[in-house]
């Protein structure tokens, strides 16, 4: 399989992309976590975020989504190992040893650890969300020019966001959802949590925003911004959490709301940020 390796220059970084025949997008993100410490803390940085309990989730997620070879019962075992203080894991010894395809490890000439864009997004929500709004936008122009001559209907946005919600329904359907329940009432909660982020983010429910809005095609994530869907997927990531954490409905839209002003204060607040409009 041949690959190409191009260079995104992103807040005067650069960082490596390898693009492959399947067209599947591999990011450095060894670059991206340079971005917060020097060259010699970035595998530290890497190393510690894929210890986390959250982000195995989220790969292991991702690897059941699009990997039929993925070695479950290693991922489970890393799993329950997960926020112990002797569990080490670097993204070499997870990919040999659940056969993971999301991240590897390249050496030589623009070495370093990359992941599929979906994962490397969630990668720069953990270290630099800021960066990440940067990325988005440089990568999509990226792809306009690979798809210059043909009207483009990729977005990295809506992509990992999918992921996210999967993530988030797996949450409620393990926490939330007795077994008992008819699937109408469980559809009925996961609408009433996808409300919660829409509250938290938006201010609204998709019904006010439906009724507000009788003429608009779509829904209400549909018109949001690209600040709002970054923000968006976060919540999404944050809630799975808070679920397995037990937390009540209440308090979880409190403290989602809370997070969602301060992480779009901090990306409207950007000083570079009129640069992507």
């Amino acid at each position: 399989m041949k690959n190409k390796v191009k260079i995104l220059e992103v807040q005067n970084v650069s960082i490596a992309v390898v693009s492959s025949n399947n067209e599947d997008d591999y990011i450095c993100i060894t670059d991206i976590a340079k971005t917060k410490e020097s060259d010699s803390r970035a595998a530290d940085i890497i190393k510690n975020w894929i210890r986390n309990r959250a982000t195995l989730e989220f790969l292991g997620t991702w690897e059941q989504m699009y990997n039929p070879n993925f070695k479950v019962v290693e991922f489970d075992h890393f799993k329950m190992q997960a926020g112990l203080p002797s569990f080490v894991l670097s993204p070499g010894t997870w990919a040999e040893k659940t056969n993971a395809i999301g991240i590897y490890v390249k050496l030589g000439k623009y070495g370093g650890t990359f992941a599929h864009k979906d994962i490397t997004l969630e990668f720069c929500s953990a270290v630099n969300p800021i960066f990440k709004l940067f990325l988005i936008k440089e990568f999509q122009r990226l792809k306009e020019e690979e798809n210059s001559n043909k009207k483009l209907e990729w977005n990295l946005q809506r992509t990992i966001s999918k992921i996210n919600y999967k993530i988030h329904t797996d949450a409620i359907k393990e926490n939330l959802i007795p077994i008992s329940l008819t699937a109408n009432q469980k559809n009925f909660i996961y609408a009433d949590e996808a409300d919660i982020l829409n509250v938290a983010l938006f201010g609204k429910t998709a019904k006010e925003w439906r009724n507000e809005n009788p003429n608009e095609k779509g829904n209400i994530r549909d018109t949001a911004t690209i600040e709002q869907l970054v923000v968006l997927s976060n919540l999404e990531s944050i809630n799975a959490m808070l679920i397995q954490q037990e937390i009540v409905q209440q308090e979880r839209l409190i403290k989602l709301n809370e997070i969602a002003i301060s992480q779009m204060k901090s990306l409207i607040n950007t000083n570079t940020l009129g640069k992507l409009k």
